[in-house]
């Protein structure tokens, strides 16, 4: 089984020190990056897959800056067994139509059965890339996966689906890609011989050029989206404490709720 998982570095969201710069982006330099975290638990699902079938492979791939190979090297860590990273300085800006574009690109010369994504990134809070994909490559997409069940005899894919009712069953042929939440399971700590090994693990760094994109058609001049404007959250307001029996209690948060009620 050959398995891809789109991996994206992030800024480390325990720093608290993200900020915009000048140009309204996100500043990547003023914190240090880790890996997505939803996207953990997509390589996290990716292992116990192979760890289940006995063989196969799994892969990494990113779109992101010359830098990303540090913070890849982790995921590697883990368990996968190669990462490639497709970066170009044209990249800088871009929206999550040319990240969808990029990584359809590169996964059209490579060989997967399944790609696997984290539902959302920390960054950006999107959602819309793996889906993106899917649709640049016209493979199903099954979202929200909280159980992946492959069947390579069958060259299937089960996928027990989280809805806001409970779950749905889907099925699809593979290749397919599969948007994954954290009910797939805790991502493994790397060990430390795993660590060592990801030294010397192969990540592969390919250009704009090599994955056939034009770097005129992807990048901060052509993003479909744009901040217009951002400003500092209210401050909390000052708390208020309810003391005395449990009655008297209830009795002043229910008119404290009535008070402030819309409707």
């Amino acid at each position: 089984m050959r398995i891809v998982v789109l991996t994206k570095p992030v800024p480390d969201p325990a720093s608290g020190g993200e900020k915009l710069g000048p140009d309204g982006r996100l500043d990547r330099a003023a914190v240090p990056a880790v890996v997505n975290g939803n996207d953990e638990f997509a390589l996290e699902a990716a292992l116990k897959l192979i760890e289940a079938a006995g063989e196969g492979e799994v892969t990494l791939l990113s779109m992101a800056p010359a830098s990303a190979p540090e913070t890849l090297r982790k995921a590697l860590a883990m368990g996968a067994t190669r990462g490639v990273l497709v970066t170009d300085t044209a990249l800088e800006g871009s929206c999550a139509v040319s990240t969808a574009t990029v990584l359809a690109a590169a996964l059209r010369d490579m060989e997967y059965d399944l790609v696997l994504a984290g539902v959302d990134a920390s960054d950006g809070v999107g959602g819309t890339v793996p889906s993106a994909v899917a649709a640049h490559l016209r493979l199903p997409y099954l979202s929200y996966a909280a159980r992946i069940e492959p069947d390579m005899a069958a060259k299937s894919v089960r996928v027990r689906r989280i809805s806001p009712t409970g779950y749905d069953l889907l099925e699809a042929p593979l290749p397919a890609v599969i948007g994954c939440t954290q009910s797939l399971g805790e991502p493994r700590y790397p060990s430390l011989k795993g660590i060592m090994a990801a030294r010397n693990k192969e990540i592969v760094t390919r250009s704009l050029g090599d994955v056939g994109i034009d770097p005129a058609s992807v990048g901060g001049s052509v993003a479909t989206t744009a901040l217009l404007d951002s400003r500092q959250p209210a401050a909390r307001a000052a708390t208020e404490v309810v003391r005395g029996s449990a009655a008297e209690g209830a009795d002043r948060i229910v008119a404290f709720l009535a008070d402030r009620r819309i409707i």
